[in-house]
């Protein structure tokens, strides 16, 4: 008798976790015992000599070579470069090509035949920026930058572990978060406004109960089991504080749990000071009954219904737990901003949970991060990589920006364009350098044969959103319409693929193979990944021939 052996089904995101967990826990052990009791003593003045802590300058545009080139002071700054490394840049795409590059840039999807028409039988100068305004107030324009922000926040709608159908471990309504992301981006929303709500919406005065989903971005985080020890708290609030800092500040500020940061100017105070404004709030699912914010109609209610969101419970300091043990308690600290960022000793947080005073110092004009983090991440969309090619880490073990003057300048000017991100996208997609054709010449790719100093358009592959819904657009059967999420699996699913179903335990098959991120942890890029399993996929999937039959009864 011949017997085999099952191998059970490993939850995906199970071995992602598993690594980081063992990886922190290596991080934490390896720390000789002296520095449990002697903290590094930093020198802050020094520290803040970092570039990224530096306050971003407004500069003048530098002299260029031609200045018939340049469109917007982008091209200045881009241009200047090219000039001192002595690099040309390429001739502007054909009109053609700008509006493929545009359509999908801007709305995720591809233009119709007649669509291309009309643009290229339009001969008038202002051709170009007209349709760039048309695509901006599209509402697939939100649909398509949505689907940059929900990596960065690891949006999902279940846990990686999950007992049965235990309700706990799932987000039903997870999707009226990520409707809320889109809606802000279409209305443009300031950044920094955005920022406030997902952080604390529901002590914001007067906030409407439509406002109120932007909580997910901390009440769709992670639930691990016997979430009543004190020890599993601690690995909740770990993964928080890890989010926050990495996407909304391009910080790793979740490696100093265990000890102090070994290369950034962070403490384990700093960190403890952070996890306390986690520990004073509460994961909660709630219905809408606008018994705490400002009174709406019961049609609102109703269309809101659930919930997944927090609220301030009893506000609470931590203990600093030495070497990242919960049982080993130091200093108790109180919940406040980071040091580095404050030019004294940052004030303790006294309102509740602290996470309203915790918005207004990262939206603050004072903080030198938030609005450069937010147009590296931007200006990476467009170009296939960012000014800081470590888009979540601005830190010493990251990247130092390739135009650093022009970083600054663009977040210096957002900021003052009322932190519009539609503002922020026109500046860079009506430049000379967005413009480029991306045929190299051999001199440019001699010299730069990465593109560092942006020459060329950088060629850059169709995320799955953007192939998958091409797909469905080239045989007519796309349907633009939201709403609740449906699997990918579903064979009646045409909708749009940021309106998939996604899950911290199994990402969808298509989704992994594509290279769609982990949703267990923030994604600070995504990677572009080139396998036979993808090839086999195009050829055999149920999906594929199915599109595919469609396709061929159009032309």
């Amino acid at each position: 008798m011949f017997f085999t052996w099952k191998t059970p089904r490993v939850p995906f995101g199970f071995y992602r976790l598993a690594w980081l967990t063992a990886s922190l826990l290596v991080a934490c052990t390896s720390v000789k015992a002296a520095d449990e009791t002697k903290p590094t003593q930093f020198d802050w003045k020094k520290a803040r000599e970092w570039w990224a802590y530096q306050t971003p300058k407004r500069t003048d545009m530098p002299a260029v070579s031609n200045s018939t080139w340049p469109n917007q002071r982008i091209d200045h700054f881009i241009l200047a470069k090219l000039d001192s490394e002595n690099l040309t840049p390429s001739p502007s795409a054909t009109r053609r090509v700008l509006a493929r590059r545009l359509y999908f840039d801007l709305t995720g999807l591809p233009p119709t035949p007649a669509e291309m028409a009309l643009f290229l039988n339009d001969e008038t100068e202002d051709a170009y920026e007209r349709l760039v305004e048309e695509l901006l107030q599209r509402h697939a324009f939100g649909e398509r930058m949505a689907s940059m922000w929900l990596n960065n926040v690891r949006y999902a709608e279940d846990q990686a572990h999950q007992v049965g159908a235990n309700t706990a471990f799932f987000y039903p309504n997870a999707y009226l978060y990520r409707d809320w992301v889109i809606n802000a981006f279409n209305n443009d929303l300031p950044y920094n406004e955005f920022i406030r709500k997902q952080l604390a919406a529901d002590l914001i005065k007067n906030t409407p109960i439509e406002d109120l989903p932007a909580l997910g971005f901390i009440g769709l985080g992670h639930k691990f089991y016997n979430r009543g020890r004190l020890d599993v708290k601690a690995e909740e609030w770990a993964e928080q504080v890890d989010t926050l800092t990495r996407s909304l500040l391009g910080l790793t500020v979740a490696c100093a749990q265990c000890h102090d940061h070994k290369y950034d100017a962070f403490t384990q105070k700093d960190y403890y000071a952070l996890a306390g404004i986690f520990a004073s709030t509460d994961l909660v699912d709630r219905m809408a009954d606008g018994s705490e914010i400002k009174k709406d109609t019961e049609a609102a209610k109703k269309r809101i219904g659930t919930i997944h969101m927090v609220h301030d419970k009893k506000p609470q300091n931590l203990n600093v737990f030495l070497r990242g043990n919960a049982e080993t308690k130091g200093d108790i600290v109180p919940r406040r901003f980071l040091r580095v960022l404050s030019e004294a000793e940052p004030k303790p947080f006294t309102h509740g949970s602290g996470r309203l005073e915790l918005a207004e110092s990262i939206v603050s004009i004072d903080n030198p991060l938030t609005a450069r983090v937010i147009v590296n991440r931007v200006w990476s969309i467009f170009f296939g990589r960012g000014i800081v090619t470590t888009p979540s880490n601005f830190g010493r073990l990251g990247t130092k920006p390739s135009h650093p003057a022009l970083l600054d300048d663009l977040s210096v000017r957002f900021m003052e364009n009322s932190w519009s991100l539609k503002w922020l996208v026109r500046e860079i997609i009506l430049s000379s350098t967005y413009r480029q054709r991306s045929n190299e010449t051999e001199t440019n790719l001699a010299k730069d044969p990465e593109n560092i100093h942006l020459w060329r358009m950088n060629r850059r592959r169709l995320s799955i959103e953007q192939w998958r819904d091409s797909i469905l657009a080239a045989g007519n059967n796309l349907e633009r319409t939201g709403g609740k999420s449906l699997e990918l699996t579903d064979k009646k699913n045409v909708r749009r693929t940021v309106y998939a179903r996604i899950s911290r335990k199994k990402l969808n098959d298509m989704l992994m193979q594509f290279d769609y991120p982990d949703a267990n942890v923030h994604a600070a890029k995504r990677s572009n990944t080139t396998t036979a399993v993808q090839k086999l996929f195009v050829m055999n999937n149920t999906f594929m021939v199915e599109q595919a039959k469609n396709l061929a009864k159009r032309v």
